[in-house]
């Protein structure tokens, strides 16, 4: 089986997209029989182990994502490669490409719905323009042989819109990066804090998705008992005292100290499609607290967290305390037990098989959303 996945969504900094290409790019070599290849957006013409790269100009102000204007590249190169299966993972270009490749070959093509692009679309240009945009999505994956969501809360909104055969596939968590042998108990010495300050964390794009107000006033609220580490690039330059900024990209390794070396993880964002670094932060085995929205809800069970009202610091807040009233560190031991169980990419990637022989015709089908 050839299986040719293909995105924009595919930069140096970007996010779960490409964290989820490349798991998976990994784990589909140890299948026997199985070829995977990857189309992403380039400079240029290259291809290394696997991953193929297509000239496409860059975006401006996008933090080196390139921007696909034509088709006939990525069709050709499909029609190159031919694969038995496509997977496109983005609303753009490429996967109008990878319909009209899909059709040449006759070969079943799965569009994979990562991001919301209504609701993205609405939060920076508007909600009239977000709302014009459903038309366009429910076009556009009406036309794929099949429809892979990594949350409920994505597949409903699929489902709502009149497109058919939608499956929920919930991604995956590096195990071995992130996971509790991180931890470094120099962290808060390193911050200039006393040993026993409760260390709270968020990693991550500094957003407007990602209500970082609401973590500032959060921390603000608790009190110098607290500290807040805000890690990634674009983060806010004006904190409260208890809230110290990492303002920049850091690699994943960088990023599984720092989790594992603090107690809670904080998340305000509530228009999640899926929360990869609430995955993060429980396989590096601390709870969560989340906003009750999105598909956040989907990822953080009792044991392993608190869920409080979206936008409210005070709620996150008191959320925050009541875990410190209970035993965190449990709950962060349970977190690790959860993810283990129920995200670990093998298991992921055996799912995403399961769906490509169903549309290949050779195995049984699993259980759609729909019914």
């Amino acid at each position: 089986m050839h299986i040719a996945d293909m995105t924009m969504f595919y930069a140096p900094a970007s996010g779960g997209v490409r964290t989820y290409l490349e798991a998976k790019h990994r784990r589909l070599q140890l299948y026997s029989g199985v070829r995977h290849s990857i189309l992403v957006p380039g400079r240029d013409y290259s291809h290394n182990a696997g991953v193929y790269e297509v000239p496409a100009p860059v975006l401006p102000f996008g933090k080196g994502y390139r921007f696909p204007v034509r088709r006939a590249p990525w069709r050709n190169l499909l029609r190159s490669l031919r694969p038995d299966l496509i997977e496109v993972g983005d609303p753009y270009m490429t996967a109008w490409a990878a319909l009209d490749a899909g059709r040449r070959l006759d070969v079943p093509v799965i569009g994979f719905y990562h991001s919301d692009l209504p609701l993205l679309v609405g939060n920076r240009l508007g909600h009239w323009l977000g709302a014009n945009l459903n038309g366009y999505v429910a076009r556009l994956y009406g036309s794929f042989d099949r429809v892979l969501a990594p949350s409920q809360a994505m597949a409903s909104k699929l489902i709502a819109l009149g497109v058919r055969n939608v499956y929920v596939q919930p991604l995956g968590v590096d195990l071995e990066t992130f996971q509790p042998s991180r931890r470094d108990p120099g962290l808060r010495e390193e911050l200039g804090l006393a040993d026993d300050t409760r260390l709270l964390i968020f990693a991550g794009r500094g957003s407007r998705e990602k209500n970082l107000g609401v973590l500032l006033e959060t921390a603000r609220q608790l009190g110098t008992d607290y500290h807040l580490l805000l890690v990634g690039s674009g983060m806010p330059r004006q904190v409260p005292s208890n809230v110290t900024v990492v303002n920049r990209f850091c690699p994943a390794i960088e990023v599984a100290r720092l989790m594992a070396s603090c107690d809670v993880l904080l998340h305000a964002g509530n228009q999640e499609t899926f929360g990869l670094v609430v995955l993060e932060a429980m396989a590096s085995g601390i709870p969560v607290v989340a906003a009750r929205a999105g598909a956040l809800p989907e990822l953080v069970p009792f044991h392993s967290g608190r869920l409080c009202r979206p936008l409210d610091a005070a709620a996150m807040a008191q959320a925050v305390r009541e875990l410190f009233d209970c035993d965190h560190r449990l709950l962060g031991r349970q977190a690790r037990q959860h993810v283990e169980a129920h995200h670990a990419w093998d298991a992921v990637v055996a799912g995403l098989l399961t769906h490509y022989h169903a549309v290949l015709g050779t195995a049984n089908l699993p259980v759609a959303v729909h019914g």
